[in-house]
């Protein structure tokens, strides 16, 4: 055992010490949380217009602060952008995230000197827990990679701005500097095809023992691995035991990556966002990731049925009721305020407070009033192919609302590694674990304002190529599971029969 595992252990055993004493003591953890972030921002130019000397309680705060989206708070960040200090949070920021917009165009997502500490710990801490529960370290000796954007910083006002994953590579410890892959140089190559085929040349011979990245994008790595060396990517790394994913749900992708790879690994599953880095997997025996509680953000939950209705109730940590779907709310200390990031996410315990990610607000199909949400799609299509040979690449989902003949119906677009022998088989097994899960869609078949659901085979690689032609292959972008429209279906190709 070398030097650096047993130092792992003892650092994973103190980490998890450490962690249990807030995880224990939610309720009191968020309430301090809420108290700083309202301290220190009394003086900003947000705190000023809201009152923050008058708020002395969670319902005060409530009273002046509405829930907003990045187009409501954009006209504080135009002015943090523009070089103003004191607008959001004290000073200016360290560096802005910068991800694609919608009606705004690109945002700027600010990271402070309080935020950006815990985007790093985060994912240590991810990672020394699995150690500590597992008692495996040797991992640590091998070689590691991090799927990510480039590191290449911009600068605007004064302030370096990027996309996270890049920012967040200028903050690799020393200690994993000459473990960690790929080349600088290397990641630095923005054209995504251009750096996995450089990726793949750096790393096929290397002692590769921990893999992270979106899924979409890993498997990308492993297969062009796979027609290099004409094995499977387990017999290429023998050592590789350890996937650590973020980003959507590994489960649909899971066959697959066990085909590629050629056996089972371990794997980590994280829950970062420019806004911050919200839960990771802490057991590798319990359902959903640990919400953290003390890393300078207070949450908020708003029920995903009332969400669009006017004034819905807002709920806190001691509030909350596990298998409910929420819209996630947060007050960070990087100066966002009842802010609205899209994700909504269920509660699968509460002592301690673990979730896991349901979806996105935006992304449903409610075209006729069915109110389906991403964890039930992706849930219907993994208890559709257990047992099965059929492997999954890629899917998503949209309405047909004029069909040229019959009901409307859902329309899944799949693309398939492995098909199923008989489609309409698999199609139905998918339609009944959706109305099992999905009464309101149960209730439009048995109603006859649907019909059950079409599947539609996507040509090889067709998600990559929609990716690419919208300027999104690679990084940290990926696929929407559905959309209430057929903006992303249309400009799928579809596989030739």
């Amino acid at each position: 055992m070398s030097i650096k595992t047993i130092a792992a252990k003892i650092f994973a055993k103190y980490i998890y010490s450490k962690t249990q004493r807030w995880a224990n003591n939610p309720i009191e953890t968020q309430h301090q949380v809420f108290k700083d972030l309202i301290q220190k921002a009394k003086a900003t130019q947000f705190g000023i217009d809201h009152h923050f000397s008058e708020i002395h309680s969670y319902e005060d705060f409530a009273k002046q602060v509405p829930i907003r989206d990045y187009e409501a708070l954009k006209s504080y960040v135009d002015l943090v952008v523009k070089g103003d200090e004191n607008i959001l949070w004290p000073g200016k920021p360290l560096y802005f995230a910068k991800t694609s917009g919608t009606t705004s165009g690109a945002k700027y997502i600010p990271l402070t000197t309080e935020s950006m500490p815990f985007h790093i710990e985060a994912a240590r801490n991810a990672i020394l827990h699995y150690v500590h529960e597992t008692g495996k370290a040797d991992f640590v000796d091998g070689k590691m990679i991090f799927l990510q954007g480039s590191p290449i910083l911009e600068e605007k006002n004064g302030i370096k701005l990027g996309r996270l994953s890049g920012i967040v590579a200028h903050f690799v410890p020393k200690y994993l500097q000459k473990n960690r892959m790929p080349s600088w140089e290397t990641n630095c190559i923005e054209d995504w095809e251009t750096k996995v085929d450089a990726i793949v040349q750096e790393t096929y011979s290397e002692n590769m023992t921990v893999i992270s990245g979106i899924p979409s994008w890993v498997q990308m790595y492993f297969e062009k691995l796979q027609q290099k060396e004409q094995k499977a990517v387990g017999a290429i790394f023998k050592n590789f035991n350890l996937f650590i994913y973020g980003g959507v749900n590994y489960e649909p992708y899971r066959a697959k990556f066990e085909n590629l790879i050629g056996r089972k690994v371990d794997s980590i599953e994280l829950f970062p966002a420019s806004e911050g880095f919200f839960a990771y997997q802490d057991s590798q025996k319990e359902k959903g990731m640990l919400l953290l509680l003390n890393a300078g953000i207070f949450y908020e939950f708003i029920k995903s049925e009332a969400f669009f209705t006017e004034n819905p109730n807002r709920y806190t940590i001691g509030e909350v009721e596990i298998g409910v779907n929420y819209v996630l709310i947060i007050s960070t200390n990087a100066g966002l305020w009842g802010y609205n990031i899209g994700d909504t996410i269920q509660f699968t315990s509460t002592k301690p407070y673990r979730v896991i990610v349901s979806g996105r607000i935006k992304h449903y199909i409610s075209a006729f009033g069915e109110h389906v949400i991403g964890k039930e799609v992706e849930h219907a299509l993994q208890e559709s192919i257990v047992g099965t040979e059929i492997r999954i690449n890629e899917f998503t989902v949209a309405p047909q609302i004029t069909p040229t003949q019959g009901l409307p119906y859902h329309e899944w677009f799949i693309e398939f590694e492995n098909e199923p022998k008989d489609m309409t088989v698999f199609a139905e097994a998918i339609d009944a674990a959706m109305r099992k899960q999905n009464a309101y869609y149960d209730d439009l078949i048995v109603g006859k304002v649907l019909r059950s659901l079409m599947i539609t085979s996507v040509a090889k690689n067709g998600f990559q190529d929609y990716m690419k032609s919208i300027g999104k292959l690679g990084g940290q972008n990926k696929i929407p599971r559905l959309s209430n429209d057929r903006s992303i279906v249309d400009l799928l190709k579809i596989k030739q029969t």
